[in-house]
């Protein structure tokens, strides 16, 4: 007589795997958190999950939250941020051998014959008691340099968009793995009673000459429960789908309705323990709360007009670069953990020389203002803001000089320049020296896997201790690697 599977499976459980298999249960203390909300016990059950022996944060944090200002398409750090005057000398020559010989670049330059340099696209100058060397396609951002960590010896390992992206965001090239934002409202819960600890929002520029796509898996969840992968808020129509209740239906239907779903989904949990079934039942909790909370997020009729203003004219277009930026700021002050904002349009390959001051002129503005918004609030001493892109471009040209509107620089990961800002990090600081064609870091290079380290220890979690087992191995956002860079800490 052949054995009902799940007598079977009584059958084999060992005493280990059963005391193991127990923590689940903890699933609805997590459960519990969400109706009634308990940051410990979501804290409890991610450090349980994570096997980490340490209670998360491992030590005392100096930010408490992210705000990501991810440019896709890469700027250009000679150009804006990393001014080397022997660019300007070399003009018009060609880079010297010993710098590009066996470096890959894309395909759009590999087999390219000429590479002559080009002087910046915009004239630099210092800025601010730091003496911060800004282009002035940036002047907004020129502004608040003293308030700016700039790191202008980034390297990374990818040429081409997707896996540099999503090696940023994920540890690794190939998709699958957990987001930044995801390891980090998985390991500190959520500070928000009704919205997601971690939000997505994308943007690009308005001439559409980037094309850049947004993959889903820069804000997934990989290998953790869904229920930490990034909710996408979007640029048009309700910003959530599916939040609104059908035609017909109450809110107070709705709640009945919901409590009869977790009922039968309490069941299945009992008998089956699978860990999506509390992301089922958080997803339809969080989607209550979020009707009544959303609407009053996105409405910016309350905001003064000043900080309108300070953002620019983009700031009403849904969508806009500028809308995503205040609406970080509205996430972060109602406890939102992690906020991602993706901007594409960098990629200038053929459009450099016009291409470039739109992108500039469209996003310079909204980062400054998010910084000044933040600070005159007294949220930036918690707040972690990051700028950049996947790598950086080249110092030397793509195409042909003579044909001057179709100027570029193509992709470029062995040196390049973000900026940070707020809780943890020292402002008005340059970290970093790239060679004098900002061609190669020459001292104090920084790692991707580096930069991540250092953004937990900022948050307070030591990268090396919190790790999830998955397929028999124990993985983290920094794989393997990667090395705090004290240098920028305050």
């Amino acid at each position: 007589m052949t054995m009902h599977p799940i007598e079977q499976l009584k059958a084999s459980m060992t005493r280990r795997s059963f005391f193991s298999k127990t923590a689940q249960g903890i699933g609805l203390a997590a459960l519990g958190s969400l109706i009634h909300p308990g940051v410990a016990a979501g804290r409890a059950l991610s450090n349980l999950q994570s096997g980490n022996t340490l209670s998360l944060p491992h030590f005392a944090p100096k930010a408490k939250r992210i705000i990501y200002l991810f440019q896709n398409g890469a700027p250009s750090h000679v150009d804006l941020f990393d001014y080397k005057p022997t660019l300007e000398k070399w003009h018009g020559k060609q880079i010297p051998d010993n710098l590009v010989a066996g470096k890959r670049f894309s395909t759009m330059t590999g087999k390219q014959q000429n590479r002559p340099l080009i002087s910046p696209r915009g004239k630099f100058a210092q800025y601010g008691q730091s003496g911060a060397w800004v282009s002035d396609l940036m002047p907004e951002t020129a502004k608040i340099a003293d308030d700016l960590c700039f790191i202008k010896s980034m390297y990374t390992e990818s040429v081409n968009h997707a896996p540099a992206i999503t090696f940023f965001l994920t540890g690794s090239e190939q998709p699958g793995r957990p987001s930044m934002g995801s390891w980090l409202t998985y390991g500190l819960g959520s500070t928000s009673a009704d919205l997601p600890a971690f939000v997505a929002m994308t943007s690009r520029d308005k001439e559409a000459s980037c094309g850049q796509i947004f993959y889903d898996y820069y804000w997934g969840s990989g290998f953790l429960p869904t229920r930490f992968q990034g909710v996408k808020f979007r640029g048009g129509g309700d910003p959530v789908l599916y939040l609104k209740n059908p035609d017909g239906m109450t809110r107070q239907v709705r709640r009945e309705l919901l409590d009869d779903l977790e009922k039968l989904n309490q069941i299945n949990l009992s008998e089956y323990g699978d860990p999506e079934i509390v992301t089922r039942i958080s997803q339809y909790e969080m989607a209550y709360k979020m009707q009544m909370s959303v609407p009053e997020l996105t409405d910016f009729s309350r905001e003064p007009q000043h900080i309108l203003d300070m953002y620019g004219p983009d700031v009403h277009r849904k969508g806009s670069f500028a809308y995503n930026c205040l609406m970080a700021r509205r996430l972060a002050e109602r406890g939102v953990r992690f906020v991602q904002c993706m901007h594409a349009g960098w990629d200038q390959h053929r459009n450099l020389n016009y291409q470039l001051q739109v992108q500039c002129k469209d996003t310079d503005a909204p980062s400054a203002a998010l910084i000044k918004d933040l600070k005159q609030r007294g949220m930036l001493d918690d707040t972690l803001v990051i700028w950049g892109g996947e790598f950086g471009r080249t110092p030397f040209l793509q195409g042909k000089i003579e044909d001057y509107r179709n100027w570029g620089r193509d992709h470029h990961p062995y040196v390049f320049t973000l900026w940070m800002a707020g809780a943890g990090v020292k402002p008005g600081v340059s970290y970093g020296v790239s060679d004098d064609f900002g061609f190669s870091p020459v001292e104090n290079p920084v790692h991707v896997h580096d930069f991540q380290a250092t953004i937990m220890h900022i948050l307070g979690i030591d990268h090396e201790l919190f790790t999830f087992k998955h397929q028999g191995r124990r993985y983290r956002l920094t794989d393997v690697h990667g090395n705090v860079v004290t240098g920028v800490l305050s």
